[in-house]
């Protein structure tokens, strides 16, 4: 059913308010997302972040005549984020907390024939409850089975759905009689843009630890370089350091008539062996 154009204007005002108030946001996929469960999500992240839901055309729309009255504004690069069945989560919060928030909120589901697999589903092996009469059942799914006190049992792991596939009405007739739910669904974030910037939701899977490890990692590089190619560089400058006192330590030690504090500790140690 169409929005009234009472219900249109507050929806125009409530996303330019939004951009206003907010300087970060998620880009969500909400592809089989129930109401329900989208409404619990909002109920999660109250006062924290607000989700925004609409038509494509609309918030597109939006973006384009908040740009026209803020002209410099970066956040007109969200207009090209509004294609699919998406939404968008604002915050001026943690981003790493927000994510959690909205990663954690999934919930098992069926699957659905025609539905395209999200992953690949295994029905593991042993006894299923069914009763012999539908062996047929399973040899049209090619599952191998025995008869063991009176029901069928599967005598292999057998992998019903392979991820992408779509699914077929016997898979799901199975999984609905062995009680699997194999599906998990939620939002899935799809880009993030923080303070004029737009980028993967990937990013940050990039942690502080993650992020000092390569940085550790390209200094021992560059002081290994500037070593071997005898380049002093702040980061070679203690090694320089280090091998010009070993270079007058190792000469040190051989003269009997001279050395200093530093040397003192390790002639010491060398005539006591």
């Amino acid at each position: 059913m169409p929005l009234s154009a009472e219900r249109k204007a507050w929806y125009f005002e409530h996303m330019r308010e939004l951009m206003t108030t907010y300087t970060k946001c998620f880009v969500v996929q909400i592809d089989n997302v129930g109401s329900m469960q989208l409404q619990q999500t909002r109920m999660s992240l109250r006062g924290t972040a607000e989700v925004l839901m609409g038509k494509n055309t609309m918030m597109r729309k939006c973006i384009r005549e908040f740009m026209e009255e803020n002209p410099d504004s970066p956040i007109g690069q969200l207009e090209e984020c509004c294609r699919g069945n998406v939404g968008f989560v604002f915050t001026n919060g943690d981003l790493g907390e927000i994510r959690e928030c909205l990663e954690s909120n999934v919930r098992p589901a069926p699957a659905k024939v025609g539905s395209l697999a999200p992953a690949n589903v295994i029905v593991p092996k042993g006894p299923t409850g069914c009763d012999p009469g539908q062996t047929a059942f399973f040899q049209t799914l090619q599952i191998s089975t025995k008869i063991t006190r009176g029901q069928i049992e599967m005598t292999n792991d057998t992998q019903l759905i392979t991820a992408g596939d779509k699914v077929t009405a016997s898979q799901a007739a199975l999984l609905q009689k062995l009680g699997i739910e194999p599906f998990t669904y939620g939002m899935v974030l799809r880009s993030v843009y923080d303070s004029g910037s737009l980028f993967d939701a990937k990013v940050l899977d990039i942690t502080d630890d993650v992020l000092m490890t390569k940085f550790i990692a390209a200094l021992n590089t560059i002081s290994k370089l500037s070593l071997a190619l005898n380049m002093p560089t702040d980061a070679s400058v203690t090694h320089s350091v280090a091998n010009a006192f070993k270079a007058i330590l190792s000469v040190t030690i051989e003269l009997e008539n001279y050395t200093f504090d530093k040397a003192d500790v390790y002639k010491t140690f060398l005539a006591s062996q």
